[in-house]
């Protein structure tokens, strides 16, 4: 029997400390057996224990009251609370940051979410014909709806835009030549840029023009019997200003169809809805490209689109088919999951009236100025009642998510000077709390951007703020 803490020596040694059975065995232990098991409480029992040991031996102290069985037991049940916790948790986004990466982007529309939830728990039928009972191509979940949302002759679709871009280039151009501008030689997230992934993609990129200036004569001089191709690239996490100038799409498409050249727009952020009626000037729409002439254009699913992590391809119908049958197309082809996901997001796009409130993306970007000040005035106000100090204030949210460099939406967001302690630790119990808050810190205080809270989420930060009081 282990003896009391009261009986411990002052000091204890290797020789004190308790034995697994019949810690295991004790009532301490008990409801952490029931609710996680026996095996993972042993094996994260022995780790704490061993923990125990090393401070043992060397020269931490040990108090005696940590050996006792409620000790131990308290400390295996905060490793096992931390085990199960989930790492990716929900999260509150107050930053003001739309299509926040490190948050996952798009959010999904709930009853996209609920749609994909009910197939995926499910058989579905991913690559079966209900008509005809034979296999089918699993594209025809999306292909259909893309062409028809679009304009596009036929559409695919891969696990990435990064994807997209890599399987058109490696299908369509190599061994042969790809004509760039020098404007358009993008890098997104540190390692994917765009010379490296020519080479990749087994291309010889021909650069043309200067960073600020490409005129269309410098794309006609390059083109040779090796020309595979003429790309643009959309510049979506960056802006070149001042003294600049680059050939339209119509342009290339002009140079293209004359020396029998396709031209593939990657597009990247991928909208299809005109955004300009918001203060969104530089994101041309999928539709508009395809109506302009580009052969192919790819986009992701995750950011203006509003949906799941996809690179979407759509085009004439010939580049889709031998994209398609490039043996990269399984590797980076989407799973039953995503392609759900997808297509209960088009069927939304069905619906023009519906769309700017059905997509989450959409509804925030779309937002009144009025309606976001309504709502950080909703939050400020409960905020006040509990006793904070709060104010209000003007400012400007973005987009983000590598799309609309240098374009801001208007918004109201609540500053708060003090939560206790300073603003960094204050943040980060904000952070680590249920639900999971992300706000801005400026000037020394907490800074919550009303514009990206979802519908039903202003009630929600404000038991998380008060529940992160020091």
């Amino acid at each position: 029997m282990l003896p009391t803490v009261n009986n411990m020596p002052a000091k204890p040694s290797l020789r004190d400390m308790p034995k697994v059975d019949v810690l295991l065995g004790g009532a301490e232990f008990a409801p952490l057996v029931a609710r996680h098991g026996r095996p993972l409480v042993t094996e994260e029992l022995r780790a704490h224990l061993d923990d125990l040991r090393a401070r043992l031996r060397g020269e931490a102290a040990v108090g005696a009251d940590e050996l006792a069985a409620p000790a131990v037991a308290r400390a295996c049940e905060a490793r096992l609370r931390k085990l199960s916790a989930p790492v990716q948790c929900r999260v509150i986004n107050a930053t003001g940051t739309i299509l926040h990466t490190s948050l996952g982007r798009a959010p999904l529309a709930p009853e996209v979410a609920q749609a994909a939830i009910r197939e995926a728990a499910q058989y579905s039928a991913l690559e079966l014909d209900r008509d005809s009972g034979k296999r089918s191509d699993r594209d025809k979940l999306i292909s259909g709806l893309l062409q028809r949302i679009t304009g596009a002759e036929a559409a695919t679709v891969v696990n990435n835009n990064a994807a997209a871009t890599m399987i058109i280039l490696d299908t369509m151009a190599n061994g042969r030549e790809v004509i760039c501008s020098r404007a358009h030689m993008v890098e997104i997230g540190g390692s994917y840029r765009m010379p490296d992934v020519m080479r990749k993609a087994g291309c010889k990129l021909v650069e043309v023009g200067c960073t600020n200036k490409t005129h269309p004569r410098d794309f006609e001089n390059a083109i040779s019997d090796q020309t595979a191709m003429l790309l643009k690239v959309h510049t979506s996490n960056y802006a070149i200003v001042g003294f600049v100038e680059e050939p339209s799409l119509e342009e290339l498409v002009e140079i293209g169809r004359r020396r029998n050249v396709p031209v593939v727009y990657d597009l990247g952020a991928g909208s299809l809805v005109d955004l300009r009626r918001f203060g969104v000037s530089r994101e041309p729409t999928v539709q508009e490209l395809l109506k302009m002439g580009a052969d192919l254009v790819c986009f992701s699913g995750d950011k203006l689109f509003g949906g799941p992590q996809a690179g979407m391809i759509v085009g004439r119908k010939d580049l889709v088919q031998r994209v398609k049958k490039n043996q990269l197309f399984r590797m980076v082809r989407c799973d039953k999951v995503t392609l759900s996901l997808l297509e209960h997001t088009l069927r939304l796009y069905l619906d023009p009236e519906r769309i700017l409130e059905a997509v989450p993306t959409l509804r925030m970007i779309s937002r009144h100025p009025d309606d976001v000040r309504k709502s950080a005035k909703t939050v400020a106000t409960r905020l006040a009642k509990a006793g904070l100090k709060v104010d209000l204030a003007d400012s400007q949210s973005q987009i983000g998510g590598g799309s609309t460099p240098g374009e801001f939406l208007p918004t109201t967001v609540v500053v708060i000077r003090s939560l206790g302690g300073s603003p960094d630790e204050a943040a980060q119990r904000l952070r680590v709390g249920t639900p999971s808050v992300f706000c801005r810190i400026e000037n020394d205080a907490l800074v919550f951007d009303a514009r990206t809270l979802l519908p039903g989420q202003d009630a929600e930060l404000v038991e998380a703020i008060l529940a992160a009081r020091a």
